[in-house]
């Protein structure tokens, strides 16, 4: 990755020259940019035109972070744009008295036609193409025999492999005519991600984002799910960073540009608390209330964000 984070300094601040070429602001209890784990105050504050040559290198080493190129941000949007597609076929099919195993059907079929594979298939023993998660279901639904009623809310989670390159999205669908709550935890997991999204610009950090997104969902009456969280994405189906959907505004990894990770809030009716079903997968309310997800993947660019799967919020 090659360009240049410049962090001007100001009061309390100091300037240190990196290799890309955006403007953004450390402050004294961000984590370093140097990359030693230390907060900046106890490391680099004070010290003039500290230079980093490769920050690609940095994130590599201290982090396990592999910033994403041009041509790797346009092999991920090539998937993304498979990933997008499968969920706008899913959307039209998806009706009262379909079975979920049938949505697994229709997703892996679309995805091979279009020249990709489904990651989650065989994915450490996960037994289907896609994650169906229907109504107390946070996440990891299998598909099977279960049949979707009128009134249901259902998530439907895809990540296509393309030419090597994995894209992962998701969103909550209304099956039939919604009830009030349903409208509700749908209307709050779609704005929790929109707000996290927005915290994303080079200079933010990973805990923005959960900020965002708890502040919000929390004063809507409803919970954040902390067990699941999102993560980098591009050349494998999970890489770092996690990117909890909780958190405190300031804390965590300093965002550059070339990150590539998702952002899906979880987000319960009721409490935050869950329990794995036995298949081991799948993860359900523990009070049974409704939970609803949508995610896109997110490129951190040089002056803010982009989606390479993006759908209107």
């Amino acid at each position: 990755m090659r360009g240049g984070l410049d962090l001007r300094s100001g009061k309390g601040r100091r300037k240190i020259v990196l290799r890309e070429k955006n403007i953004t602001k450390i402050g004294r209890n961000d984590p370093c940019p140097c990359g030693s784990g230390l907060k900046y105050k106890k490391c680099c504050l004070g010290k003039d035109n500290i230079k980093v040559n490769n920050l690609e290198e940095v994130y590599l080493r201290k982090y396990g972070i592999r910033l994403k190129r041009k041509k790797d941000i346009e092999a991920i949007k090539r998937a993304g744009i498979v990933a997008l597609k499968t969920l706008d076929l899913v959307e039209s099919n998806i009706r009262p008295g379909m079975a979920t195993k049938d949505i697994d059907r229709l997703v892996y079929d679309f995805t091979i036609e279009q020249g990709a594979v489904p990651a989650p298939l065989n994915y450490k023993g996960f037994p289907k193409s896609v994650c169906v998660s229907v109504n107390e279901v946070i996440c990891h639904g299998i598909p099977g025999d279960r049949l979707l009623q009128e009134g249901d809310i259902v998530n439907v989670d895809v990540t296509p492999i393309l030419n090597g390159y994995y894209a992962d999205a998701s969103k909550t669908f209304f099956v039939g005519s919604p009830g009030e709550d349903a409208r509700k935890i749908v209307a709050v997991a779609k704005e929790s991600l929109k707000r996290g999204i927005a915290q994303v610009r080079p200079g933010n950090t990973i805990g923005d984002i959960g900020w965002a997104i708890q502040t919000y969902a929390e004063a809507q009456g409803c919970s954040v799910v902390r067990e699941f969280v999102g993560h980098g994405v591009g050349f494998k189906f999970h890489e770092p960073p996690q990117v909890p959907h909780y958190g405190r505004k300031g804390e965590g990894i300093v965002l550059i540009p070339g990150m590539v990770f998702t952002v899906e809030p979880m987000i319960n009716l009721g409490q935050r608390h869950l329990k794995i079903l036995e298949d081991n997968w799948t993860a359900v309310t523990a009070d049974g209330s409704l939970s609803a997800q949508f995610e896109q993947t997110i490129l951190v660019t040089k002056d803010g964000w982009e989606s390479l799967t993006p759908y209107e919020l």
